[in-house]
């Protein structure tokens, strides 16, 4: 048991001498005074430290088309109900749903009914009033007849010669046609129906020239006009192109924003009404630099932007714009015309740091850019 006690003893002792051995050696630095001390240290340890790597690549800008891109659709230039103008019985509908048809083709025939009779008897009531107005003529001349009477006959006559173009005209009403080439959307009108005047018959849909419509925002209205070439992909892969014929000036309450329309070729009729596009309108060119996306960082203000090299070796920040993108990149704007990249390392650095840069080619930063951050 003493000589357990001894020994804890003599292990005490030991640390004790151990701990005193490092208050007895130097003392660290006081702590600093005041912010210019702290900052005088930091520049001294930053001073020591060896400065970092990064590689870059030297690029050029390029006269580019700015394009604006929309979501939209396709949309029939024109959609119409073909509707029935008197009354009757349907006694032939000569269309289907899905049919092509021409301008003046017909769609539908109402019955005609007593309208023949109507026509004589009109026909008729001309005639007579054609020979009162002629012996009204004739006793003028003779001046058994005042200026008055034969003033009357031919207004009679005139009458006359209405209703029976009135007649004419509600007989040829009977036959509906196509007021211009579609295609047969809907039927309405079936065999045996009695219509009245405004009854649908069909409805009647022209797809040439197709437009695709889409809406942007009051930022973007004052870059498009009418006359401006754009394209649009559609979801089922199909490119087509043509040009803005209209712009409007007149925003939607809810969103604020302008609609648009772009009209293009569609002779073959295979693009139906609905589908969704994506529309790009090149509205101006700009000097851009063509960069991998991998390359965009945020400044302190939330910026979208791409960190530099300038010839001092110290690091910069240009907020820039993105133009366009492309399947293997995208074109920005707001870069110098001629500036050294940070393609590896860019987010090891800060603006206003000194750094040691290593020079790459194009085809080394395709690989690069995505994926290695190690200098």
């Amino acid at each position: 048991m003493r000589k357990t006690y001894l020994t804890a003893l003599l292990i005490a002792i030991l640390v004790s001498l151990w701990i005193g051995s490092g208050l007895l050696g130097d003392s660290p630095a006081p702590p600093a005074e005041n912010i210019t001390d702290l900052n005088h240290r930091l520049n001294a340890i930053a001073e020591e430290q060896p400065a970092t790597l990064v590689r870059i690549l030297t690029s050029h800008a390029t006269l580019e088309d700015r394009v604006l891109a929309v979501r939209g659709k396709t949309q029939a230039k024109r959609s119409i109900v073909v509707q029935s103008q008197t009354s009757g019985l349907v006694i032939e509908r000569r269309v289907e749903r899905g049919d092509n048809v021409s301008k003046g083709s017909v769609l539908c025939r109402i019955s005609v009914e007593d309208r023949n009779a109507n026509i004589q008897e009109a026909a008729a009531a001309q005639d007579q009033a054609q020979l009162d107005y002629e012996a009204s003529k004739k006793l003028v001349s003779k001046r058994l007849q005042s200026e008055i009477d034969i003033a009357k006959a031919k207004a009679r006559l005139m009458a006359a010669e209405a209703s029976v173009q009135r007649r004419l005209l509600e007989k040829d009403r009977l036959i509906i046609r196509a007021p211009f080439a579609g295609i047969i959307e809907d039927i309405h009108m079936h065999l045996g129906e009695y219509v009245s005047p405004g009854t649908a018959c069909v409805t009647l849909v022209d797809l040439n020239p197709m437009l695709l419509t889409g809406e942007v925002t009051e930022r973007d209205l004052g870059t498009l006009e009418p006359g401006l070439d754009a394209t649009g992909q559609l979801i089922n892969g199909v490119l087509v192109q043509g040009q803005v014929t209209f712009v409007g000036r007149t925003a939607k309450p809810g969103t604020r924003t302008y609609p648009i329309e772009i009209e293009f070729d569609n002779s073959k009729l295979n693009i139906p009404s609905g589908i969704t596009a994506d529309i790009r309108i090149p509205v101006e060119q700009v000097r851009a630099h063509k960069v991998s996306p991998a390359l965009l960082v945020l400044d302190d203000a939330g910026r979208s932007g791409i960190r530099t090299v300038t010839s001092g070796k110290v690091v910069a920040f240009h907020a820039i714009e993105i133009i366009s993108d492309e399947a293997d990149g995208i074109w920005v704007s707001g870069l110098p015309d001629s500036v050294d990249l940070i393609v590896v390392g860019q987010q090891s650095v800060i603006p206003g740091e000194v750094v040691t840069t290593r020079q790459l080619t194009s085809q080394q930063t395709q690989p690069l850019a995505a994926s290695d951050t190690n200098p």
